[in-house]
């Protein structure tokens, strides 16, 4: 029997839960690394589509841009429902307008227009990619994305690997526990055996608290009942308890209410909630998205981000009535707590980008080690099966009373 039961029964669990989700962790890795600077290289390959020469005309409004562009004749039937339109107070940026997925469920690519003529400027490069790219890292290409079974399959590999993270630690402790050379310096003299486990346990180190991070946030998107607790844990009790109707407008039976039957028959207008959000945010915001209603309601939602803004989730979101121009509801980010300021940061701490360029290199180098832990690990459990088959004592060989 073991000296170290516990040690025994952790590298137990640690090799099997290892060899469930190897596979699966190395393709999330690898999708993982490869997104992390998606928006440098996206603005790379396409810097002659996404930016006009300022003039002095002024920028078409919203629906001016879609009207435009609708009325051009080679793309007038082809690119169906706006869903999306990205603003700018940039002069010389241009607008991205993005639709809804067809019948057949595939999304068209989105578009860049000039904002003084709406004149097509073009499609951007890499776009299909990056987006299957992101299904794969996020729903593992599986039917249903976000609905089907992939999102809890990762969801459960992201708990597989905080079992493996906190067992890994334990079964890797130093006598010499202070010793910083003992934690962070591989054997690279060592061979075989030793090296794989050297390799194996002092890198897992490096990136153990980076995994633990991704593994924690990424749960946020793989289990409602984790994204409601945190929620719960993180927000001010007034936010938690805020109703949630403005989010999802319910479509009104007799073209009452704000759902009205004219949105079925007609594309919802946008300048009217336009100029409510110029009046709200005036000239502090850098980039506005408008998102459409994805029903038959008329409440359209606009995330703003400011200039000075740090990372991607520190943006302000309003709600506000395409019809009458009311605002639903708004949410600031300056005005949030420090917990709720982390909840709209998930996405930005999952990817080390709150931390600047120097946080998101940090977070694909230790995304793009994950095959190496699945080689080394493998490596490393074959040679444990060898060494106990040659152990173990054959029969013929067993002296009377053994």
């Amino acid at each position: 029997m073991s000296k170290h039961p516990i040690k025994a029964g952790l590298l137990q669990v640690h090799s099997v839960i290892g060899l469930a989700i190897s596979l699966v962790l190395a393709v999330i890795g690898i999708t993982g690394a490869t997104m992390s600077f998606e928006d440098e290289i996206g603005a790379s390959l396409n810097a002659g589509i996404m930016r006009v020469e300022a003039r002095s005309a002024p920028m078409l409004t919203p629906d001016a841009l879609i009207a435009r562009l609708q009325a051009a004749q080679d793309f007038g039937h082809d690119l169906g429902k706006v869903s999306a339109v990205t603003m700018a107070s940039d002069p010389s940026r241009a607008v991205r307008i993005r639709f809804a997925r067809n019948e057949g469920g595939s999304r068209p690519s989105s578009v860049f227009v000039d904002p003084y003529d709406g004149h097509l400027l073009g499609t951007p490069r890499g776009e299909y990619f990056f987006a299957t790219v992101r299904k794969l890292h996020r729903w593992l290409l599986l039917p249903g994305d976000a609905n089907g079974f992939g999102r809890q399959i990762t969801g459960v590999v992201a708990v597989g690997l905080i079992v493996m993270l906190v067992s890994g630690i334990v079964l890797r402790w130093p006598r010499r526990a202070g010793s910083v050379k003992m934690w962070l310096k591989p054997n690279l003299a060592l061979r075989g055996r030793g090296f794989h486990w050297s390799l194996h346990s002092v890198a897992g180190t490096w990136v153990l608290v980076i995994y633990l991070v991704m593994a924690l946030t990424g749960l946020w998107y793989s289990f409602d009942w984790y994204k409601n607790g945190a929620t719960w844990l993180l927000s001010r009790p007034s936010v938690v308890a805020a109703p949630m109707q403005p989010k999802m407008q319910p479509k009104s039976p007799r073209g009452t209410g704000t759902g009205t039957g004219a949105t079925d028959a007609a594309p919802l207008a946008l300048d009217r909630a336009w100029s409510a959000f110029l009046h709200e945010q005036g000239g502090r915001f850098a980039t506005a998205q408008l998102t459409l209603p994805a029903g038959a309601g008329t409440v359209v939602r606009i995330r703003s981000w400011a200039r000075d803004g740090s990372h991607d989730g520190a943006r302000d979101e309003l709600r506000i009535d395409a019809v009458t121009g009311r605002l639903v509801s708004s949410e600031i980010y300056a005005d949030k707590s420090i917990g709720e300021r982390v909840l709209a940061s998930v996405l930005d701490i999952h990817r080390g980008s709150i931390l600047g360029w120097p946080g998101k290199l940090l977070f694909m180098v230790a995304a793009a080690l994950m095959p190496l832990f699945v080689v080394t690990g493998f490596m490393l459990y074959l040679s444990r099966r060898k060494h106990r088959r040659m152990s173990r004592p054959t029969v013929g060989s067993l002296v009377p009373g053994e």
